[in-house]
């Protein structure tokens, strides 16, 4: 990060409205150059954070995509990030269950903590991790199965459910379990009732918006701790992106959402606090929505909320 300032009227002082490149790295045409302080980004809240992230750095190649990086993230609650392309929002996410690890360029510095236990220790169970922490991308991504197959279909590889022939002889069968589980997660999901009638048809001949929600209630099957989103609704028509934040209120009364957006209004509907990332893999500000979007001590912060650039 940047060097704090001591007042606000020298922080006024070192404020220009620049394009190009500054002594901090490259800007967005329109951005104000600043500085950035340390006081910006320290979000209270009452309780332990589900996540703790501290200095976190993140360089693909020579590239340092994410700089310094320090944030708490309550549980139970819809934290959103936002900022403009290419600003390292998406690459933060992806940290939290170390998705980084699958390009072969990316290195990581600092600490992750889940729960209080750091997540990129050597001895860490990845595919445990990525239980815990499950993840939903921008395009629905279900699999040539029936929609049964894919709500089970973790639970199966983590060994929860067993149908195998062996179970079935022994008398072990988990198929009422495997029912139960496939109702409660799409349920969750809220997409029971329009697809109850017919679980064993071939996923990909859902809708857009319900592909979606099947690939949200794959993720709850498997009874993760964190979700985090990655523009889940930018590729959806209006109802079903009204449909999808909808659901991620409802699911944050029981698991931790981490949420990136471009749509700034999304932002301030459906988040409890916001972060904000911008040009150069810098956090910038980080506080309760209202405030992000209402009042921000930050100037670039106002002017990407308020439209000026990005």
């Amino acid at each position: 990060m940047s060097e704090s300032f001591g007042d606000t009227a020298t922080a006024e002082s070192d404020r220009t409205t620049t394009g190009g490149t500054t002594a901090d790295g490259p800007t967005t045409a329109g951005e104000t150059d600043e500085r950035v302080r340390e006081e910006w980004t320290q979000f209270s809240f009452q309780g332990e954070p589900k996540l703790a992230v501290e200095d976190l750095d993140v360089y693909y190649g020579d590239d340092h995509a994410l700089k310094g990086v320090s944030m708490d993230i309550p549980s139970e609650s819809v934290t959103a990030l936002i900022g403009p392309s290419g600003c390292g929002k998406s690459t933060f996410l992806r940290s939290l269950n170390r998705m980084n690890d699958r390009i072969k360029s990316a290195r990581v510095a600092g600490s992750v903590e889940l729960d209080g236990e750091e997540i990129y220790g050597s001895g860490t169970d990845l595919v445990e991790l990525r239980k815990r922490v499950g993840m939903v991308f921008q395009a629905p991504n279900p699999f040539p199965k029936s929609i049964r197959e894919n709500v089970s279909y973790g639970p199966r590889k983590h060994g929860d459910i067993d149908k195998s022939l062996l179970a079935r002889l022994t008398g072990r069968d988990d198929s009422e379990a495997e029912r139960e589980l496939v109702e409660r997660s799409l349920k969750q999901a809220a997409l029971w009732d329009e697809v109850n009638d017919r679980l064993d048809d071939n996923a990909l001949g859902l809708s857009g918006g319900q592909q979606q929600r099947l690939c949200i209630a794959r993720c709850l099957a498997v009874d993760p701790d964190v979700i985090l989103m990655d523009e889940p609704a930018s590729a959806l028509d209006p109802v079903a992106t009204s449909k999808i934040e909808d659901l991620v209120e409802e699911l944050a009364e029981d698991y931790t959402v981490v949420v990136v957006t471009h749509n700034m209004q999304q932002a301030a509907r459906i988040s409890d606090q916001t972060a904000v990332f911008l040009t150069g893999g810098e956090l910038v500000e980080y506080d309760d929505t209202e405030k992000i979007f209402e009042n921000p001590e930050s100037q670039r912060v106002e002017d990407y909320v308020s439209g000026k650039f990005g």
